[in-house]
């Protein structure tokens, strides 16, 4: 299904509404999205990782592929990590799509092979040996004063020219958009493979490549290596040909899944009281969690 976007943000507020919680979410817009250009022709350009997942996490309960929204397994500061081995990072700790995405291929969110596979055909120069995570952040003003910085500091630090971000959740992809308009204003720029348009679109982003996915898919169809260097290949392709910020390319690969997967996500209308009074319960928990995880 490569046609029409499902739109996140209605569907989150009615679906946190149904919940219990109180005022919606304010989700950012940027007035003005800074823009940078490649220094240097994309075959010679060392691309960076910037990814929402999270390593792998001794002691820290389930975390692997379909397991519940695990609050343990949450991090909370901006890291950097070899790429060598390939790493062990998951999506446990966020709310990516768990009917439509096993999470058992962690090359559908974490590109680094892709990535690899194109160095080696000469279309980039090469990948940093470190990539970085971007904490999934409700609060703007620390994507804005702490998160986005400091991604900027490492990628200035390993040399890169120029970024991908992959995001997984809904806040997700809030929060790499703001961190794309921090690596942009330092001069680097950036490309987001996201599936969560209307979020990206609202808050702002110089370039995406836009993946019409189940949440968790930004970087192709799961176990399907073609789609992932397809996929990598185009995103790396806007860092080049993107003329103006604001630039987003709908790829035209299709979701292999169950044709109907928009309507499953978060929708409220299709959950009985009982269902919304255990989800409400365990979002509760995992909140609870990541608190002690952030207070530790």
């Amino acid at each position: 299904m490569s046609g029409s976007a499902l739109d996140y943000i209605p569907r989150i507020k009615a679906y946190y509404k149904a919940l219990g919680y109180g005022k919606p979410y304010d989700w950012a817009q940027m007035d003005a999205v800074p823009f940078a250009r490649l220094s240097k022709p994309l075959s010679q350009a060392r691309i960076g990782i910037v990814t929402t997942a999270a390593p792998y996490k001794m002691g820290a309960g389930d975390q692997g592929p379909g397991a519940p929204h695990n609050g343990m397994a949450k991090f909370f500061e901006v890291y950097a990590n070899p790429i060598e081995p390939e790493p062990d990072v998951r999506i446990s700790h966020i709310a990516y799509d768990r009917v439509h995405t096993t999470a058992l291929d962690r090359r559908t969110f974490f590109p680094l092979r892709a990535l690899m596979a194109l160095q080696k055909e000469g279309v980039i120069g090469g990948v940093s040996e470190r990539f970085y995570g971007l904490p999934t952040n409700r609060s703007q003003r620390i994507t804005h004063e702490v998160d986005g910085p400091a991604v900027v500091e490492y990628c200035v630090e390993d040399h890169v020219d120029g970024a991908v971000l992959v995001p997984n959740c809904p806040v997700c992809h809030q929060s790499v958009a703001l961190a794309a308009s921090a690596l942009e204003a330092a001069g680097i720029p950036t490309v987001i493979m996201g599936c969560a348009r209307d979020i990206v679109e609202q808050v702002g982003v110089p370039r995406l490549l836009f993946s019409n996915f189940p949440l968790g898919n930004g970087a192709g169809l799961p176990h399907d290596r073609a789609s992932q260097i397809e996929t990598a290949r185009m995103a790396v392709q806007m860092l080049d040909s993107a003329q103006a910020p604001r630039t987003t390319q709908q790829s035209p690969i299709e979701w292999s899944g169950e044709a109907n997967w928009q309507k499953d996500y978060s929708n409220a209308d299709m959950l009985s009281r009982d269902e919304i009074k255990r989800r409400r319960a365990a979002f509760d928990t995992v909140k609870d969690e990541a608190k002690v995880v952030k207070a530790g």
